[in-house]
């Protein structure tokens, strides 16, 4: 998917603003805290399709298409692409806009993350139907 699309694919999960705290030595935000965002955003749309608790098991194909600004609002959408017996795949779209300067909401990052649902003994369980 390129970073000129329409909009974002899937349901709004999470949303925060990009801090001087979170860059890294180029001073733009630092990828690590960016996945982070992502896993965060992907574990609550695996809560709501599992309906209960659930681990993060892989992460895959993250792109980074563009550089996070200090000062962006970042906003993390989720889709469930795959649900199978005990996991979920969970694509995330990271889309920044900086409402100060009137800036149209960018695509930035994509990644699929896979998680499966666990029990109280944190063994893999099956999603209900």
């Amino acid at each position: 998917m390129s970073s000129n699309e329409a909009g974002p694919v899937g349901e709004l999960a999470l949303q925060t603003l990009a801090m001087p705290k979170d860059t890294n030595a180029n001073g733009d935000i630092f990828g690590g805290w960016l996945v982070s965002q992502m896993d965060l955003a992907a574990g609550i749309a695996s809560k709501l399709a599992t309906r209960g608790r659930s681990v993060t098991v892989a992460i895959q194909n993250v792109h980074f298409i563009s550089p996070v600004k200090v000062g962006a609002t970042v906003s993390c959408y989720t889709e469930v692409v795959k649900k199978g017996n005990t996991s979920v795949q969970i694509n995330v779209e990271v889309w920044t806009s900086n409402i100060s300067i009137d800036d149209k909401p960018t695509k930035m990052a994509d990644g699929l993350f896979v998680f499966v649902a666990i029990d109280e003994d944190g063994k893999p369980r099956p999603i209900p139907r």
